[in-house]
């Protein structure tokens, strides 16, 4: 298309955009042919924009040299001078404008500047939705050379004026936003952040110990051999702003040539025309050095300068802000893995596999922690549980609480005893925080596993074929909180794991999601253990992959234990309890372990009749001696399926039978353990005897 000879298309609207003959529509028209004026056309929606040949002529670039694509300029339109346009461009498509027009420089061929102008037509659909820009590229020169000074005064302050608003207001938005020393990089390294600080190169070290490091580059290939490290005491621009604390201005390439001999050939090889290295300084110290490399530009006026050194004071608060966040964040983690447990030791009959994962949100740390005791007669306690808050007080409250159930656990309590101790614990220390916690004992030689569970979530439990279900616990109060208001009466759940089946125990982190229900969350953890890897390690890390992938505020604790394969039959269950004299709770304690045993293992009808058998067992046990009893239940298989019921003592004294007269209150406990069960005897052991029954229970389908 010549210049001047814009045409129309069918409609009657000049190819530019506008109607014909309109006086302000038709920018080839108001312009006419004397000028060098090309037209564009720029799909929004594709991104393309086609230009004419008179508009390649303006940019000087060469048909072959543009695809369509606006980037493909970058070539021709110095850094500052694009953001300059782009900010045009994009308040005029935000804020409903018709129309924009901007002068901006072009860089030719042979490295001068001539001044270019433009204006464009913004064409909306019926929502208001820019789609379309159509309009008119044109020299410049002719125009601002020809006038006098002042309007290219004027020119130079409007491109100055946005400039340096541009600058101000994009770095220190971008660097709100920037929470860690690594974010402050990638803000400053980024393409886009260079063009908000005018520059085309970036350098920016950090002071340590004496010397500093170089931290960020960019963009790629800015980089100087040697520099990676250099002390505050050599001849480097960075290093002498940061022993002056004042900025060194370099103005033009000469400058740098004369001043830093030993940097300025590898800074010549990247067009470098001036240079501002700015000390960053917080609480009066220097942190770090800023270089910003210009290719466009010789000299800095005092705007300039000012706008440098505000910058500079922002970059260093946003630096030291990241510094004491990472600092405290490292502490925070720190105190949370001193209190976890180093390593998961080895139990016979599992496999086990943990994980921990911190919150990506926020410098505090949460109060999550798992942990595996090994217990006597081949069990294992697993506990997972979550302190509340998320700092480091929290952290330390965890430490303590997973030392005492320990504790409480070894010394060879119930778990219901393990859980009302630890919440008693709890609600004696200074802190007004409470935890949740799921506590699992697993016999692996039976595979019976009983559960306490203090305001957590339930479990998870997959089978040998892979598939995942929830197990409902019964459960009380958290812990703190139950003993504060008297309720430790924690109910036992009981279940049998089968070999190859695995226990999910997690914190509420890996499942709940803002505004979503937890029940949802622990339907897509289980589907998501359905369809994951055998291998329990990889597993674990499938798990946790979903709270690496969406990030979040909160911590997450995971636990597996599998029971592993074995060759010799399945017992059935065996679950065994200490029971010491004058211990109500113990007693009580052993009831309710009987019960939910019986239960669990199909005992039918006959439940109520081992339960009242082995009462009054355990009870003439305590009575009669002096010491404590030992309960142990368990499923005997053969050609019937029996429970067994065996109660020991320290005492040698073999149990008679008596007759209990009209008003008698006792005689009447081996008549009851006669009468109820199928066979029942006493055997003599080493330091005393056991007294024990067997009951003829159903037989029970094999589970899937």
């Amino acid at each position: 298309m010549d210049a001047g000879t814009c045409g129309h298309d069918p409609t009657g609207h000049c190819r530019c955009g506008q109607p014909a003959g309109e006086p302000a529509g038709c920018f080839m028209e108001l312009y006419g042919a004397a000028l060098r004026m090309g037209c564009f056309d720029w799909d929004l929606d594709t991104g393309l924009m086609r230009m004419d040949a008179t508009a390649h002529e303006v940019f000087d670039v060469r048909p072959d040299e543009y695809d369509g694509r606006p980037d493909s300029l970058a070539a021709r339109v110095p850094t500052a001078e694009a953001h300059r346009l782009d900010e045009i461009v994009s308040h005029a498509l935000k804020d409903g404008s018709q129309t924009y027009g901007a002068y901006f420089r072009v860089r030719c061929r042979g490295g001068g500047l001539r001044w270019t102008h433009t204006n464009g037509c913004i064409r909306r659909d019926a929502t208001g939705r820019p789609r379309r820009i159509v309009g008119i590229v044109r020299d410049a020169t002719r125009e601002l050379g020809d006038s006098p000074p002042v309007v290219r005064e004027r020119v130079d302050e409007e491109a100055e004026r946005r400039r340096t608003t541009s600058i101000v207001q994009g770095t220190t938005a971008a660097l709100a936003h920037a929470r860690t020393v690594q974010d402050v990089i990638d803000v400053l390294k980024d393409t886009h952040g260079l063009a908000h600080l005018g520059a085309s190169n970036l350098v920016m070290g950090l002071v340590e110990a004496g010397r500093i490091r170089l931290v960020a580059e960019g963009p790629v290939g800015s980089f100087v051999p040697g520099t990676r490290v250099t002390r505050i005491d050599e001849e480097y621009p960075m290093s002498e702003v940061v022993r002056t604390l004042a900025p060194r201005y370099i103005e033009s390439a000469r400058d740098f040539a004369d001043s830093y001999p030993l940097l300025w050939p590898h800074i010549a090889e990247l067009g470098i025309t001036s240079a501002a290295y700015l000390p960053l300084i917080a609480q009066a110290r220097p942190i770090g050095a800023l270089g910003l490399l210009y290719q466009d530009k010789t000299g800095f006026t005092v705007e300039e300068r000012n706008v440098l050194v505000a910058l500079g004071s922002s970059i260093a608060q946003s630096l030291q802000r990241a510094m004491f966040y990472e600092q405290e964040k490292d502490l925070a983690q720190g105190l949370q893995q001193a209190m976890l447990p180093r390593t998961i030791p080895g139990v016979p009959g599992a496999e086990i596999a943990v994980r921990y994962r911190s919150a990506a949100l926020g410098r505090d740390i949460g109060g999550d922690w798992y942990d595996v005791i090994p217990l006597p007669g081949g069990r294992v306690g697993a506990v997972i549980g979550d302190v509340q808050g998320h700092d480091t007080h929290a952290a330390a409250v965890m430490g303590q609480l997973r030392i005492v159930l320990r504790a409480y656990a070894t010394e060879g309590h119930t778990p219901a005893t393990v859980m009302a101790r630890a919440s008693g614990f709890l609600h004696e220390l200074d802190t007004e925080r409470f935890a949740t916690c799921l506590y699992a004992e697993a016999d692996l030689s039976t595979g019976v596993v009983q559960f306490v569970r203090a305001g957590h979530i339930d479990p998870l439990l997959q089978l040998a074929d892979g598939s995942c279900r929830r197990v409902p616990v019964d459960g009380g109060l958290p812990l703190g909180l139950s003993a504060e208001f008297g309720r430790l009466d924690y109910p036992v759940t009981t279940l049998e794991l089968d070999p190859g089946q695995t226990l999910l125990l997690c914190t509420d982190g890996l499942v709940e999601v803002p505004g979503a229900d937890l029940d949802d969350g622990m339907q897509a953890l289980s589907e998501l253990a359905a369809t994951g890897p055998r291998d329990l390690s990889k597993l674990a890390d499938r798990l946790c992959g979903i709270i690496d992938g969406r990030g979040g505020d909160d911590d997450a604790a995971l636990l597996l234990l599998r029971r592993r394969m074995i060759d010799a039959p399945r017992s059935g269950g065996r679950l065994q309890q200490h029971v010491a004299p004058s211990d109500p709770e113990a007693l009580a304690e052993a009831r309710h372990m009987i019960r939910a045993a019986v239960r669990a293992w199909g005992a039918g009808e006959r439940a109520d009749e081992i339960e009242l058998v082995a009462d009054e067992m355990i009870t003439n046990a305590l009575m009669h001696t002096d010491g404590s009893a030992i309960v142990t239940l368990r499923v005997l298989t053969g050609t019937d399926r029996r429970l067994r019921v065996d109660v020991e003592d320290s005492s040698s004294a073999l149990p008679r039978r008596r007759e209990a007269g009209e008003e008698g209150v006792s005689g009447r406990g081996l008549l009851l353990v006669d009468r109820l069960t199928d066979v029942w005897g006493v055997d003599a052991r080493g330091g005393g005897k056991c007294v024990w029954c067997e009951f003829i229970v159903p037989a029970r389908n094999e589970r899937a």
